[in-house]
């Protein structure tokens, strides 16, 4: 017996959408559904990323899932909507083909960490840490101190090693040399246009043109519609006005607290 999540949709299409900061929660789903495709055999796979970044592993692990997916033989076309930047970036370039609108936010390849120095403050009110630890390092980023010069150094050594993956990633997946990479990717951001002339993106078009454009590349009818897959669970504020400028801080905070001290790619306005 076929289990009807695993029958075969060889004349069909998947999508697959990946929206607001890439985190543990849309690695989970997002790995999910990319399983699910290769399950059932789609030729072709349209990713729809409208995604500021996020995370370095959590990025990293999709890209992964989406060579190995085109390993198996599935055509993979990334469509970058309103902003595919940073970690969005890193994960679209794991594609075959991009097409970003003329007006797209992209770009922003690069790396950034941060801490919190609050000890002016907790000083003018009272608050001492007092610290016990097994090494030199282990409070570093604490946020009742400023860091030392070798900390300093450590971090940007750690930061400059995610940063040269990142550049590697991104000039494999689009066919550039890392040198052509590295003289955009200074964390600017760009238009889709801008990063068409960049060699970032394939061509200029919206969602529809990516979906025709894996129909071409699948050799699949040309009415082919897309099946969203990993569809993201509603959350109650989805209900109310201005939900999405809601759920979009949202997820920007849930982020930024989450992942305080950690390297992200993460875009920031």
């Amino acid at each position: 017996m076929v289990w009807p999540w695993r029958r075969k949709s060889r004349r069909r299409m998947a999508r697959i959408t990946i929206e607001g900061a890439i985190a543990s929660t849309t690695r989970k789903r997002v790995l999910k559904a990319l399983r699910e495709v290769q399950q059932r055999e789609f030729p072709a796979l349209l990713l729809r990323i409208d995604s500021p970044g996020g995370t370095v592993g959590d990025s990293q692990e999709i890209h992964a899932a989406l060579l190995r997916l085109r390993d198996k033989g599935c055509h993979v076309v990334a469509s970058f909507g309103n902003i595919s930047a940073s970690g969005g970036v890193y994960v679209g370039v794991a594609a075959e083909k991009i097409v970003s609108n003329p007006g797209t936010i992209t770009g922003s390849i690069g790396v950034i960490l941060r801490g919190n120095n609050l000890s002016k403050l907790l000083e003018r009110i009272g608050v001492r840490f007092e610290t016990v630890k097994s090494g030199t390092y282990k409070d570093i980023l604490s946020p009742d101190r400023a860091l030392t010069a070798e900390e300093r150094e450590l971090l940007q050594a750690l930061i400059d090693s995610s940063y040269d993956q990142f550049v590697e990633a991104v000039a494999t997946g689009r066919g550039l040399s890392t040198e052509a990479v590295r003289q955009f990717a200074d964390g600017r951001v760009f238009s889709g246009a801008q990063a068409k002339e960049l060699g970032l993106v394939d061509e200029l078009g919206d969602e529809e043109r990516a979906r025709a454009l894996a129909v071409e590349l699948a050799d699949l009818d040309e009415d082919c519609k897309p099946v969203t897959l990993g569809k993201p669970k509603k959350q109650l504020l989805s209900r109310l006005p201005g939900s999405s400028l809601v759920n979009r801080l949202s997820d920007m905070l849930e982020t930024e607290l989450s992942h305080c001290g950690q390297a992200l790619w993460l875009y920031r306005p």
